[in-house]
Order: structure tokens, then C-alpha cells, then sequence
């Protein structure tokens, strides 16, 4: 087997939202759309995103009333703190504040309309510890 791309598919109640927020403050762009459905993709690394409305026939029966939960799409990524600048000033509310991890993450999330969580992560060696 050989994969040639990767998508995350997520189940949200409002695709419009999400499609605004993925395509206004991440860089995505529409490949395809209909009612309650869009598929979004970057010309980068990123995976593609596929937002589906909750309750739409083309799921199976047992999984169209979920909802993305529990999730977290983590894109690894460069110049973390001006990422985190940039949208703060285009008003994206930054549910977990920048920190550093003692293994080396540098991380901070945003959360989009339909509780979608958004993690950036840059890697950093770690400092050694004291007296090492």
C-alpha cells in the first residue's frame, strides 16, 4: 500500500462556519462543495479537511449524529509565535495559550466555530536540565 494524501474527515452541525474559519484563518482553500459538504485542501504538507453535516445520509446510520469531538488536528509548523500573533489579531480567540512542553513542544490551539480543536506545534530541543 501506498498512501498518496491524507484527509480528516469531521462531522460538524455547521460546514459553513467551519469552511469560513479553515479557509479565512488557515490558509485553506475549497476543492469541492454542496449542501452540507465541503472539502478543503492547502497546497502545503497539511492534510485535507472534508466537513460533513451532521445527520447527512451519506454516513452510515450509526455515525450521523456524531459530532468531531475529542479530536485535535495538530499541524506542526514554523514560526509558531508569529502564527499565534497573526491570528490573534484577526480575532481568533487562542483557547490554549503558547507554552513549551519539557520534551520540546511548543505548542498552542484555537478552536473553531463547531468546537473543532486546531493545535500548532514547533519542536525545539529541550533544554537539559540543571546540574545534568
Amino acid at each position: 500500500m501506498q498512501i498518496t494524501a491524507s484527509t480528516a474527515s469531521l462531522t460538524v452541525d455547521d460546514v459553513a462556519a467551519s469552511q469560513r474559519f479553515f479557509t479565512k484563518h488557515l490558509g485553506y482553500t475549497e476543492q469541492a462543495a454542496a449542501e452540507g459538504f465541503a472539502s478543503l485542501t492547502r497546497d502545503d504538507a497539511a492534510m485535507d479537511i472534508v466537513l460533513l453535516a451532521r445527520g447527512t445520509e451519506v454516513l452510515p446510520a450509526d455515525q450521523r449524529d456524531q459530532r468531531a469531538s475529542g479530536l485535535i488536528l495538530a499541524f506542526t509548523t514554523t514560526g509558531l509565535e508569529a502564527e499565534e500573533k497573526r491570528l490573534r489579531s484577526e480575532g481568533v480567540e487562542i483557547t490554549m495559550p503558547l507554552r513549551e512542553e519539557p520534551w520540546g513542544e511548543r505548542l498552542f490551539q484555537v478552536t473553531d466555530p463547531n468546537g473543532v480543536i486546531v493545535q500548532f506545534v514547533e519542536w525545539v530541543t529541550p533544554s537539559a536540565p540543571e546540574g545534568a
